[in-house]
């Protein structure tokens, strides 16, 4: 398995966390990353019996310590995690963004205007090269990953800055029971995979539900 030791930065929010648990299911080795690590170990031992180890460590550590890293963080606190793991990253480890900038204010559903084009390309600019970058879960519902008794059964785009670290991500998206993995290309596609996370939240309100998401016919 070239995912290696797995990362999950902002492993105990909603997303992170159901990352971790699912991912765990699947047999990969998992560091939850967070910034209470305590917190986070009294909530892994509460998953009940998995088929290999999970521990929780601050984002410091378990970026320091891993050969895939994914970034579970809301995109308001992006930069500020990107400035303390980037020198910490060893080299050719592969990071997986998995955030999207939206905001919501007064009830307003807004996409924050990112100068790079997407919150993976903004990653990717503040990361060495000796780190490659990928886009992935950006459109499965976060409270979704979470309820971990819940099939997904939808597709999850991918995109990278290299073969390698799409093919990386691929596999990570591959390991989740239930998710099919579609390679989109090239890193600034996540342009649009942000976009459809956006019209998925609109489809929701619209229509007042809460697990809208994407699968793709006749692929």
């Amino acid at each position: 398995m070239a995912i290696g030791t797995l990362a999950i930065l902002g492993g105990s929010g909603k997303q992170g966390s159901g990352l971790a648990r699912r991912l765990a299911a699947a047999g990969v080795q998992v560091l939850v990353g967070s910034r209470d690590p305590q917190r986070a170990r009294e909530t892994i031992a509460g998953w009940g019996p998995l088929p290999t180890s999970v521990d929780a460590v601050d984002n410091d550590a378990a970026a320091s310590a891993a050969d895939t890293v994914v970034l579970a963080v809301p995109f308001g606190t992006l930069d500020a995690l990107l400035e303390r793991i980037a020198p910490r990253l060893t080299s050719g480890a592969v990071v997986i963004d998995l955030t999207v900038p939206l905001t919501f204010e007064a009830g307003k559903m807004a996409m924050i205007e990112v100068a790079e084009g997407s919150a993976a390309e903004h990653v990717r600019a503040q990361l060495p090269a000796t780190v490659a970058v990928a886009g992935a879960f950006k459109t499965v519902p976060a409270h979704l990953l979470d309820r971990v008794e819940v099939p997904l059964h939808c597709d999850e785009f991918v995109c990278g800055d290299s073969d390698a670290a799409r093919a990386r991500a691929v596999e990570l998206v591959g390991c989740v029971a239930g998710l099919r993995a579609v390679d989109v290309g090239p890193l600034w596609r996540a342009r649009s995979i942000e976009h459809l996370t956006a019209l998925a939240v609109a489809i929701n309100r619209r229509h007042h539900i809460h697990d809208a998401r994407f699968r793709v016919i006749g692929l």
